[in-house]
């Protein structure tokens, strides 16, 4: 009988996983979502070995169950089905924030093996209707273990991040997660509503460049889960944002003051930086 892995909820990441999860090992890949029209399209276009709406009974037999739901979701997903996990299991999430996530994780009995995982990869769409099998190829995959983990989990979790096409995987702890994410990720969505409030917007229309667009991609963002996001680690994030709102009041400044060598200096500095992170 082949062991099976169940991933609890087909939106945009987890039907994506599913798809891409198809020929990992000798693991069958159980799909679960409560949405009918996202069960209809997963099995039309077999994004998983089979798909159900029954995710107790699902997660009693699976020897691997990935959460992929809203934070919300997860948090209460795990109180409510505390007991319902196979003894022995590798229960894992892939969730932008972590430190909520692994305190909801301490209600399952000691016998649930539970990491917190991150694969970096997204899209500003959301749902099964725009899953793609590639989109972790080339993401790094942020792991967050627990003491006590079980090695041969680890290493399960380490394959399946290299099935999927991740390109490694970097070990973090939760606090650590949170406040990095709030900087690479959350910030640069934050920034992109920021820049998509200005009024002039819809004048932009055939003035927009590359630049623009890349800046704003994301800002068509899924709203619920955003919100959550961005609420669970708002700590983290208001401290990222203040330095942003003081590294633009220092451009700001020294254009007010008209000083064009005191501009190149900042503008090398800032080049400069982006330049190293990307040779390093």
């Amino acid at each position: 009988m082949k062991k099976q892995i169940a991933i609890v909820g087909l939106g945009l990441i987890g039907g994506s996983l599913a798809m891409a999860l198809r020929g990992f090992e000798d693991y069958e890949i159980v799909g679960v979502d409560r949405d009918g029209a996202t069960l209809d399209f997963a099995r039309a276009h077999a994004a998983a070995d089979r798909v159900t709406e029954d995710a107790g009974a699902a997660i009693r037999t699976a020897d691997v169950v990935v959460l992929c739901l809203h934070p919300r979701g997860i948090v209460d997903f795990l109180s409510a089905h505390r007991d319902h996990f196979k003894a022995g299991a590798l229960v894992a999430d892939v969730c932008g924030v972590k430190t909520a996530i692994l305190e909801a994780a301490q209600v399952l009995p000691p016998e649930v093996d539970f990491i917190g995982c991150h694969p970096m990869a997204g899209k500003e769409t959301s749902g099964i209707f725009h899953a793609d099998p590639d989109l972790f190829r080339g993401a790094h995959f942020l792991l967050v273990p627990r003491p006590g983990n079980a090695p041969e989990h680890l290493e399960l979790l380490g394959r399946i991040a290299a099935h999927i096409g991740c390109r490694d995987v970097v070990e973090t702890t939760a606090e650590r997660h949170d406040a990095i994410i709030a900087y690479t990720s959350q910030m640069m969505h934050v920034l992109a509503v920021a820049v998509c409030d200005d009024p002039d917007l819809f004048l932009c229309r055939g003035f927009e460049g590359g630049s623009f667009r890349d800046c704003t991609r994301v800002a068509a963002l899924d709203v619920p889960l955003w919100t959550e996001l961005f609420s669970m680690n708002a700590p983290a994030l208001t401290r990222v944002i203040r330095t942003l709102e003081d590294n633009l009041r220092s451009y700001r400044e020294v254009l007010e003051a008209g000083d064009p060598a005191a501009l190149a200096q900042k503008l090398e500095h800032s080049a400069a930086r982006k330049r190293r992170m990307n040779l390093e």
